[in-house]
């Protein structure tokens, strides 16, 4: 099955056979197929009104539509717009894969450097279990592999909402074995990853050196590989400099294809500043740009870096960023950050803020100020220190990444609406970087 958009026009194809064209674009022209929810297509509808219509004059024939598209017992539900972002929000919160958030192919900007990584990914996202099997990225840290892996995951999960998908990290693959034997679930280890249509592995070279890693991982790898199922594994170096990693896995990862990704040039490090910064709402001159780019070389995880303190500084100070404050941000980041806030001193400014305690902040208290005190101080770690999600997670009584993403784009989205919540973030900000 494609996109959730061609199963609906299906749908849509097989309603017209019996209604005038007026008929269809009254009732179905606001439909908008979100989700696909196990064996249920998840659809916004503006109205209350045209969701008892459709439901009682059309819903026998949508449900067999979709069974025989399936060719499963099938049924749709009607969301009115504010019960579609509920859904939407719970299913973000609740996302087994919630990794793959903002990594897609139109956001990964394409150089000398990378297209054929990126080519590569994109007729694996196309085709997969057929293109290229394995695919197999590699190059230094930052360069985007991990981007490029997730936004194969994205791709399919997308064109292919019915495929199962796992990721995992190398060393997290080692870490959940052994907890698995540990607590005597091996089998239900190994049917999750073994069972899949496309398994998606980063940073595959922390598995080299531990033999009943790799020799679980060997069979996973063959367990896939042979139902020609599709599976797509970055690594910091390629497979033949792996001294400690197993001739079994080496020979399987070069049979695939195997793409390298190397420092971008000065033109592809401009567009990268550019795209971060405009994903953060930033403005940047072309002098900054420019310098940016020319001072940052090797890597774009640092890129993003300078632009999120960049970010940080105008939320502060509110005002454009000048060549000055864009020096100050790249000197802090090649003098190791030590102006960076610790998680600890943005959650007890944040506390001191709404007069409550750190311990509220970081703890299960649902109440209305401890909740968005707790999700300021999520938002101000994401921009103010290089802490990951699964990071900032652990800092509030280890909370999933998922949870962390939801309270951090409340609070852009509040940024956005709400001029007390834009000062509220300034002021807690100045009180962070002055204290």
């Amino acid at each position: 099955m494609n996109s959730l958009n061609d199963v609906w026009n299906e749908v849509v194809k097989v309603l017209s056979r019996d209604m005038t064209p007026t008929a269809i674009a009254t009732w179905f022209s606001e439909c908008e197929p979100i989700d696909i929810d196990g064996s249920c297509l998840m659809i916004r509808i503006p109205s209350d009104f045209k969701r008892n219509i459709i439901y009682s004059r059309y819903g026998g024939t949508i449900r067999q539509v979709l069974s025989d598209l399936f060719s499963a017992d099938f049924d749709f539900q009607l969301l009115l717009p504010d019960e579609a972002a509920s859904y939407e929000e719970h299913k973000q919160e609740n996302d087994p894969l919630p990794e793959m958030a903002g990594y897609t192919f139109d956001r990964f900007i394409v150089g000398s450097s990378n297209k054929f990584a990126h080519a590569a990914a994109l007729a694996v996202a196309e085709n997969p279990g057929k293109a290229y099997n394995p695919l197999f990225i590699y190059g230094n840290s930052g360069l985007g592999k991990t981007h490029l892996l997730l936004a194969i995951g994205q791709y399919i999960r997308e064109h292919h909402p019915e495929k199962k998908i796992e990721y995992i990290k190398g060393d997290d693959f080692t870490n959940q074995m052994v907890k698995s034997l540990k607590e005597g679930k091996a089998e239900e280890f190994r049917t999750r990853y073994r069972n899949v249509d496309l398994l998606l592995v980063d940073d595959i070279q922390f598995i080299a050196g531990k033999t009943a890693t790799q020799n679980e991982f060997f069979h996973t790898f063959n367990n896939i590989y042979e139902a020609g199922h599709q599976i797509v594994i970055t690594s910091d170096q390629p497979p033949m400099d792996m001294a400690l990693l197993d001739d079994r896995l080496r020979t399987r990862f070069e049979g695939g294809l195997m793409a390298d990704i190397q420092p971008p040039d000065l033109e592809t490090r401009m567009a990268i500043t550019r795209n971060k910064a405009t994903q953060l709402g930033l403005m940047l001159s072309d002098e900054a740009v420019s310098y940016i780019a020319e001072n940052i070389t090797a890597n774009i995880r640092q890129i993003e870096g300078v632009i999120k303190k960049l970010t940080a500084f105008k939320e502060i100070l509110n005002k454009e960023i000048t060549k000055e404050d864009v020096q100050k941000a790249i000197d802090a980041m090649r003098h190791g950050g030590d102006d960076i806030p610790s998680p600890d001193k943005i959650i007890r400014e944040t506390a001191r803020y709404y007069n409550i305690t750190s311990e509220a902040v970081r703890g299960q208290d649902r109440s209305r100020i401890p909740t968005l005190a707790r999700q300021i101080a999520m938002y101000l770690i994401r921009t103010l220190t290089n802490y990951s999600l699964n990071e900032i997670g652990a800092e509030f009584e280890s909370r999933n990444h998922a949870t962390v993403l939801s309270s951090i784009r409340k609070i852009e989205d509040l940024i956005k609406s709400d001029t007390r919540m834009a000062s509220t973030i300034r002021s807690i900000s100045s009180n962070i970087n002055s204290n």
